[in-house]
């Protein structure tokens, strides 16, 4: 049981668990995720670390679909900042508590600004990472934002 899997668990909502044998040598997590599962890449969403402002320990989490890449300005704007930059990876996942590639937005050791993008809303349910390498949790993008407290703009590219 991971982290992200007792928050939904915690969280009373309803969700599916999908596992599969993850590559080491993956060029991409999500996209592997998506092809392994047999699923369209708009439905499988990553999880991305930003920087607000170019301060590295004011962290922020952005989940967009595997097959887009995160608009830093649209990222700005929906938390309002200044400005935003990927996070150092460490840094990633010292907040998260979890390794890159199997960083989840849910469950993570604290509670960090969070944007899903709009596109999550063509979908009865997405999936993300639930906290490690080769699991991935489908759940609707309302339960998501119910338990992580995100607010929901259009911040794909």
């Amino acid at each position: 049981m991971t982290p992200a899997i007792n928050a939904a668990k915690k969280g009373k909502v309803k969700y599916n668990i999908h596992e599969y044998s993850h590559d080491p040598a993956a060029a991409s997590y999500g996209e592997e995720a998506a092809e392994a599962l047999g699923l369209e890449y708009g439905r499988v969403f990553k999880t991305l670390l930003v920087a607000m402002n170019g301060d590295n320990r004011k962290l922020a989490v952005a989940v967009v679909p595997v097959s887009v890449q995160l608009d830093l300005k649209a990222m700005a704007s929906a938390l309002k900042a200044k400005k935003v930059a990927m996070a150092n990876p460490t840094d990633a996942e010292r907040a998260t508590g979890y390794v890159v590639g199997g960083i989840s937005p849910l469950g993570q050791k604290k509670r960090l600004p969070m944007v899903l993008d709009s596109s999550a809303e063509n979908y009865d349910s997405i999936c993300m990472s639930a906290g490690r390498r080769g699991l991935e949790i489908e759940m609707a993008a309302a339960d998501l934002m119910k338990l992580t407290g995100a607010a929901m703009a259009s911040i794909g590219r």
